[in-house]
């Protein structure tokens, strides 16, 4: 397993989650400000300079339901709620999107291409808040100096460890459905034609050469496909032309989009129930991730003046139908944290609360949001 996973597959996700609250967001009417702060709230959060710190240390990939969990306080970072079967099917999307981008890379480095384009649509949507602007900056410079010098095996690495993690998830998605990339099982159609990987020529032709390096023979074959000519590679730089769409806004044209449960995940329930079984860290773990996020409740849980629901159905019908339908070996369970009372109590537990602190120009709800998400995850 690569021990440089985790930032790409947070990055990604997170730029998955934030097209799809957009496209949400602007579905429900929601007033201009309000949805200004979700998206400003969640990508401080996301981009908290300690938190990151943690990120991009080596280590393997959590739990898909440590990640999840992750996800789940990300975002509810603002005064957004989503309910949990709004909160599933967010997920599902995030997942299923990425999932069918890294299927789709031409070459294993161009995972770092589709993070460039989630990093870039991220830099949109604060391009008018300088402060939470340099936090994004400071991440791009870390990727670029990190993933840029790395070889193509270690990038082939870091795809086989995604897939791996992505197995399992096969989640039919409208998009893709209709597009016809999609097959009814939730696999994916993986395309025989295009254009070839960069630095590589059309298959169709076999060279022989001697031993002193001679050609001495060629045989041509029928190669299956309808291949062309590599592009040109994308730009590796912050500012440059990516040149692959893979990575950027699928949602930018509206339609809906709607998940289902596939035939054969349904039957892989036992299998996905055995593997969900938990390990002798499983509840340590997450009792350890419950009392790390205590802070992120909300402080005034009945005041719905300030906050707004998010539903990623149609209707409130349809999510409860949704919530009820999805089988429990296949769902998430929302992680109920209550806020501790009095850390001081905890002499432990305030002890670590205090080693989190943020210095800068951040406002304090995002410096403690950032706080609580970098405490969750020192705990995995």
């Amino acid at each position: 397993m690569s021990s440089r996973t985790l930032p790409l597959l947070f990055i990604n996700l997170g730029g998955e989650m934030l097209y799809i609250l957009d496209q949400r967001l602007r579905a429900q009417n929601i007033p201009a400000d309000k949805a200004k702060k979700v998206m400003n709230d969640i990508i401080t959060t996301m981009f908290n300079k300690k938190f990151l710190e943690e990120l991009f240390k080596p280590q393997e990939l959590y739990s898909k339901k440590a990640l999840r969990t992750v996800f789940d306080r990300l975002a509810h970072a603002s005064i957004m709620r989503l309910n949990q079967a709004s909160m599933d099917k967010l997920y599902d999307l995030m997942t299923m999107a990425f999932k069918y981008q890294v299927l789709l890379c031409p070459r294993p480095k161009d995972i770092l291409l589709v993070s460039f384009n989630h990093m870039d649509a991220i830099k949109d949507f604060v391009k008018d808040t300088p402060s939470i602007l340099s936090q994004v900056d400071e991440t791009y410079q870390q990727l670029i100096e990190m993933y840029t010098p790395m070889c193509s095996g270690e990038f082939q690495l870091i795809r086989q460890t995604l897939l791996i993690f992505f197995q399992d998830m096969h989640i039919r998605v409208s998009i893709f459905l209709k597009d016809k990339v999609q097959n009814s099982n939730g696999r994916f159609v993986l395309p025989i034609s295009g254009p070839v990987p960069h630095g590589t020529q059309v298959p169709g032709l076999i060279r022989m050469f001697s031993c002193t390096g001679e050609e001495v023979n060629r045989l041509k074959f029928t190669n299956g496909g309808n291949y062309t000519a590599a592009t040109r590679e994308g730009s590796f730089e912050i500012f440059g032309d990516r040149v692959t769409k893979l990575g950027t806004n699928m949602y930018s044209v509206s339609r809906p989009v709607e998940t289902h449960m596939s035939g054969t995940s349904k039957n892989s329930a036992q299998n996905t129930k055995v593997n969900a079984a938990p390990n002798p860290l499983a509840k340590e773990e997450l009792n350890l991730l419950a009392k790390l996020m205590g802070r992120l409740e909300d402080p005034n849980p009945g005041n719905t003046d300030s906050g707004f629901r998010v539903n990623l159905f149609a209707t409130d019908e349809e999510e409860e139908e949704a919530l009820i339908s999805r089988p429990d070996e296949l769902s998430y369970g929302v992680i109920k944290i209550q806020a501790t009372k009095d850390l001081q109590a905890n002499a432990e537990l305030a002890k670590i609360m205090g080693e989190f602190t943020v210095s800068g120009d951040q406002s304090p709800s995002a410096s403690s949001k950032g706080d609580d998400l970098l405490a969750m995850m020192d705990g995995l």
